[in-house]
């Protein structure tokens, strides 16, 4: 028996073929598009960074610099206390982010797995706050900062500190996030320990957080990006210039009526390297942590 191929089948095959080829290259083009917009602006950072002569806005753009050198680094060095400011951001960082974790998964276990009325408007009330701009928040948390005392000479650095992590700890992305986690864990595994004569709190710290873990790891490294980019509130609460973090210690590079544009490029380069640096660490667990909390 001979099969025989119907050409009018094979052109339909063919054209979705054709298609699909089609639909797969234009869904490239964009993600390519959107990958150099994106990396363009670091990018761009970087180059101006090394430039020593010619105009940095000058038109037509110049990617490559004429006459790439450190010299602007060397720059930031002598102008800008680094270790200091480092060794502030790493403090505040960590006390922030540890504090920030904490905060959001305790508040997101009621929220995901009690019952209790107006739960669910609770949830989108907080929610909700995620239209304002973080300025919107600054004289509040000004206020509310002062009216604790934590701006008094008498506490020191302490103090001060205390000021500018304070209001990091409540962030509505991470209460999001680990809530969604905390939803796709099943319900049985919470009655079972719970049967087994185990409080919330444990509950809580010994089934909850161990199997939410990449969503939290996800939301610590947006944390750590959030607090370590920090530049406006450390800047407004922060009375001695030696304790600013490395994100506000950059002003130093700018002057009264004309700014270094290489100088600074070159500060915000080093002060952008430790996030990638966790990131690249990390990206394992940050996309694996994205990915349950949206299925979540």
């Amino acid at each position: 028996m001979v099969l025989t191929r119907d050409p009018q089948l094979e052109a339909i095959r063919a054209r979705k073929r054709t298609r699909a080829l089609l639909s797969n290259l234009l869904v490239y083009a964009v993600l390519v598009a959107v990958a150099v917009i994106s990396i363009y602006p670091f990018l761009w950072t970087f180059m101006t960074s090394l430039e020593t002569k010619g105009g940095v806005f000058e038109f037509p753009p110049r990617l490559l610099p004429q006459a790439p050198s450190w010299r602007n680094y060397a720059a930031v060095l002598e102008l800008v206390p680094i270790a200091r400011q480092f060794l502030n951001s790493l403090i505040i960082s960590f006390f922030g982010v540890s504090l920030s974790v904490l905060f959001c998964t305790l508040a997101a276990y009621p929220l995901a797995k009690m019952r209790f009325p107006g739960r669910n408007f609770v949830f989108y009330a907080i929610l909700a706050t995620l239209v304002l701009p973080n300025e919107a928040g600054l004289i509040v948390n000004y206020v509310t900062t002062a009216k604790l005392g934590l701006l008094k000479p008498e506490l020191g650095v302490a103090g001060q500190f205390a000021a500018i992590i304070l209001p990091t700890l409540p962030s509505t992305v991470g209460l999001f996030l680990i809530r969604q986690a905390y939803l796709s864990v099943p319900t049985e595994l919470l009655e079972a320990a719970r049967m087994d004569g185990a409080s919330e709190l444990l509950v809580w710290r010994r089934v909850m957080l161990p199997l939410a873990m990449p969503t939290i790891a996800a939301f610590s490294i947006l944390q750590f990006v959030a607090i370590w980019n920090s530049f406006l509130w450390p800047v407004i609460i922060l009375r001695d210039r030696e304790l600013y973090p490395l994100a506000a210690g950059l002003l130093d590079l700018a002057g009264t009526f004309a700014t270094n544009t290489r100088a600074v490029s070159a500060g915000a380069v080093i002060q952008v390297i430790p996030i990638l640096i966790i990131f690249f660490i990390f990206q394992r667990y940050f996309m694996r942590g994205l990915e349950g909390a949206v299925k979540g």
